[in-house]
């Protein structure tokens, strides 16, 4: 028992020691990045990168997969919150133009071309993320189960024991469930919760951050009015680390 006890007391102090020493993301820095266009400045307001890739945990020297990044509005915010001892590894099925122009500006930024369902970083990760497209994994099959189920077990896979899985998107609303994941693009929290956990991870921690209590879940998220002001739920889910 002693020696477990000294062995635990180590590995803590250890765990604090590499916490203490891991630097400050300089977000000033981040955001002002010359490289970012100025269309994604002007949604930092709604989106609020710095606070929520702050409550996702990342930090310099992570190891990112993020999935279906997009036009790279998050990817380059990772990149510089990971700094060049990290690494974000962007995973799309069909990676855009503007998603190949940001990983040839960045040498911490790498795209790996993936199948539905698929999340094929080279190594292990310390968080696999993506942002409103969870809603968009329950509409693609793989085999008989929807994208989601498989997403969810490939983040499983994919992350270190500890790791984070983060979640991000648009509510529908309770009792709405995943019923208009297709027609709204919205997805209730509470089923996200479920099915996430359902495969093997705890839900850790939630955040206010993205909610807007005047959107009624009513409205296509893209219409004028509502889009970049839906009411979002932001989850952070832990694998465990045995």
């Amino acid at each position: 028992m002693r020696i477990v006890s000294w062995t635990a007391l180590g590995a803590a102090a250890l765990a604090c020691t590499a916490a203490a020493a891991a630097p400050k993301v300089d977000w000033k820095a981040v955001l002002a990045d010359p490289g970012r266009p100025d269309a994604d400045k002007a949604r930092d307001a709604d989106r609020k990168p710095a606070e929520v890739v702050a409550f996702a945990g990342v930090k310099a020297g992570d190891k990112v997969a993020e999935l279906a990044p997009g036009g790279g509005y998050f990817t380059r915010i990772l990149s510089g919150a990971v700094g060049s001892s990290g690494i974000v590894y962007a995973i799309a099925i069909r990676p855009s133009d503007a998603l190949k122009a940001v990983a040839a500006a960045r040498p911490n930024v790498k795209i790996t071309v993936s199948q539905p369902g698929t999340i094929p970083a080279p190594e292990p990760v310390d968080v696999v993320w993506t942002t409103l497209n969870y809603h968009d994994f329950k509409n693609v099959k793989v085999g008989e189960s929807d994208g989601a189920a498989i997403y969810n077990s490939a983040a499983l896979k994919a992350l270190k024991p500890g790791g984070t899985y983060f979640i991000v998107d648009h509510e529908a609303g309770k009792g709405v469930g995943a019923t208009v994941t297709s027609t709204l693009h919205r997805i209730e929290g509470a089923t996200v919760k479920k099915e996430v956990e359902s495969a093997g991870f705890r839900l850790e921690a939630e955040s206010p951050l993205l909610r807007h209590a005047a959107d009624d879940h009513s409205q296509r998220v893209v219409e004028t009015g509502i889009r970049g002001k839906t009411d979002q739920f932001v989850y952070r889910f832990r694998k465990p680390r045995r």
